[in-house]
């Protein structure tokens, strides 16, 4: 894999827009590495490449594959072993801040402004000497089954990820998607037991996907519900699939799909209204949607979940170790009115470590 790191480091130095990224399960690390510096829309989803898109619709940015060398190279995967982190539950004004909103969001479920609204915190750490590429190389090892992956663009900036979810798998007429709700934190069990409130939050997600997606497309198929790992926690997951109608395309079903009610809430619009109003940061990209467009004639977008953005203050002279740095990482979790604020910061917490591991990990 070392020669495709370097393609992406020697881009980066030369300040040129590059993905690097790693499909779950897969053994292969591909990279769009584009020609030039423009930044390229990708709000049509005709065109070809890699699509990077933000939380509220404002921004979507393509890698173009006709200005892009794709590479690829297949890895050989390794066990790696990780010390357990310790939780830190000591910032105690983020803790208030955030047990607030989560108090303020259960209110308005009762209130009936909505059933479900997925609440989010911001946490921002300094690091020193950051590789970009290199925290890609540890989340590809660390987390097999998430797609992994390294966006830079000099006008958008840095983003890294290792997220469990998918948005949409589209071939031809033929699309799958899933509903992804509920988090426990792992416990080195593979048998996990959920409670009503979690059960009760996918339920939710699927229905809402299933009534969503009907009205353009036939044969759906939903699968039964099933626990899944992701990082550090695990996830409710259920599997839905069918076809589109001759009359319905990508974009159709994009626009229905984003905000997905696991990163946003039930309704979407009433959700996301109050979101945008009580959440004390702007979301960007995180909880937007990346992924190949029609490459091959398929599509396969994921949600950005468990990312991180880099904000650079100042540069080595190797421009891919970052000298003062600061990472901002972004959790969320979804409320539902059998809330407890001060469980929902803790899974804030349990979730904020997929990537607190990956900067703690060393070869």
């Amino acid at each position: 894999m070392e020669n495709i790191l370097d393609i992406a480091k020697t881009h980066f130095e030369q300040d040129f827009p590059f993905v690097l990224y790693c499909k779950p399960n897969s053994d292969e690390v591909i990279g769009f590495f584009q020609k030039n510096d423009t930044l390229y829309p990708g709000d049509d989803f005709t065109n070809k490449g890699f699509v990077f898109a933000s939380f509220d619709g404002s921004k979507a940015f393509l890698i173009p594959e006709n200005e892009s060398d794709r590479i690829s190279t297949i890895f050989q995967n390794k066990e790696v072993v990780v010390s357990e982190l310790e939780t830190d539950n000591s910032a105690a004004s983020s803790k208030s801040s955030f047990e607030e909103l989560v108090t303020k969001g259960i209110q308005a479920i009762n209130m009936n402004q909505f059933k479900k609204v997925v609440l989010s915190r911001k946490e921002s750490i300094d690091l020193a000497d950051f590789d970009s590429i290199t925290a890609f190389e540890k989340l590809v090892y660390l987390y097999p089954n998430t797609f992994v992956y390294c966006f830079y663009h000099p006008k958008v900036g840095i983003w890294l990820g290792a997220t469990p979810e998918q948005l949409l798998k589209a071939a031809g007429s033929k699309f799958e998607t899933i509903a992804l709700a509920g988090t426990q934190k792992d416990k080195g069990s593979n048998e996990v037991l959920w409670q009503n409130k979690e059960q009760e939050e996918q339920q939710f997600v699927t229905d809402y996907i299933v009534e969503k997606v009907k009205n353009i497309a036939s044969e759906i198929k939903v699968s039964k519900p099933y626990s899944i790992k992701a990082g550090s926690v695990w996830h409710i997951k259920t599997d839905i699939s069918g076809d589109f109608k001759s009359e319905f395309g990508l974009k159709n079903i994009i626009q229905l799909l984003h905000p997905t009610p696991a990163v946003c809430g039930l309704p979407m619009n009433e959700s996301k209204a109050f979101i945008l109003k009580n959440e004390d940061y702007d979301r960007t990209f995180y909880t937007g949607f990346l992924g190949e467009l029609n490459i091959g004639e398929k599509t396969d977008l994921f949600v950005n979940l468990r990312c991180m953005e880099i904000e650079v203050a100042s540069a080595t002279s190797d421009r891919s170790k970052l000298a003062m740095t600061k990472a901002y990482l972004f959790m969320g979790c979804g409320i539902t009115k059998d809330s407890i604020p001060e469980k929902e910061w803790e899974e804030s917490v349990n979730k904020s470590l997929t990537m607190k591991k990956m900067l703690d990990f060393r070869f």
